[in-house]
């Protein structure tokens, strides 16, 4: 089933509360790749790939809250991934996010290396980290989501832009095809009215008395035969 402009928007709503969601539980976040970094004796490294992540999860969780909390962040990664996909398939042939939506598909690849983002202005999330050390091992991870949702944001503005140009353009065009199509049925009619005007002319029995033919002066009755009967002498 064909994914509408109408629905991308409604999903796009809900993944934005989702990532507002987890965005409040920056904290907790943190918190449990710190404990989980401990755990996997992995302190050196920036966490720098969902892959990581995932890692932490699986073999180095040791309370609920944790898991809880990575699972949320996967989930989320998971879901802008899965929206990205349908939005692709919308495009069909005509890319109308520019390459934006298969950016952002790299951008939330699992093994792609994201220690080096860094989200800007207008948002906080690298400020949030505590010091430079934090920013330096979680300033990537934490700018993934607030980057994917900007880059979404603009895929879907660019293809329902474009969307309501090809509607507005196929409107015109129809416009202007009823319009040739009515200014030929009235030529139509026109031309027939004229038409039937002119065989009625011929038929009235005034017309024929007024072009009878004149021989010697004397004007020539034409014969007449009555309707509905045949005519004899």
């Amino acid at each position: 089933m064909d994914f509408t402009m109408v629905e991308a928007k409604q999903t796009f709503k809900t993944l934005e509360q989702q990532c507002k969601l987890l965005s409040q539980q920056q904290v907790t976040f943190i918190t449990a790749l710190e404990r989980t970094r401990e755990n996997a004796h992995d302190r050196i490294k920036p966490v720098g790939t969902l892959l990581q992540v995932q890692g932490y999860l699986d073999y180095n969780c040791n309370n609920s809250t944790d898991k809880r909390i990575l699972s949320l962040f996967l989930d989320v990664c998971n879901n802008l991934a899965d929206f990205c996909v349908k939005l692709d398939a919308m495009q069909c042939d005509t890319r109308s996010a520019g390459g934006i939506i298969e950016e952002t598909l790299n951008l939330l690849s699992p093994t792609n290396e994201l220690s080096a983002l860094r989200a800007k202005y207008p948002h906080d999330v690298v400020n949030h980290l505590s010091c430079d050390e934090a920013k330096n091992f979680y300033g990537g991870i934490v700018s993934l989501i607030p980057m994917a949702l900007d880059n979404i944001r603009e895929a879907v503005g660019r293809m329902e832009k474009l969307q309501l140009q090809h509607l507005g353009n196929r409107d015109g065009l129809g416009s202007s095809q009823r319009r040739r199509q009515d200014g030929e049925l009235k030529a139509g009619s026109l031309t027939h009215h004229t038409g039937a005007q002119t065989n009625i002319s011929h038929a009235d029995p005034a017309f024929k008395m007024s072009n009878r033919k004149k021989y010697n002066g004397e004007t020539l009755k034409p014969a007449w035969r009555p309707a509905g009967r045949l005519y004899t002498t």
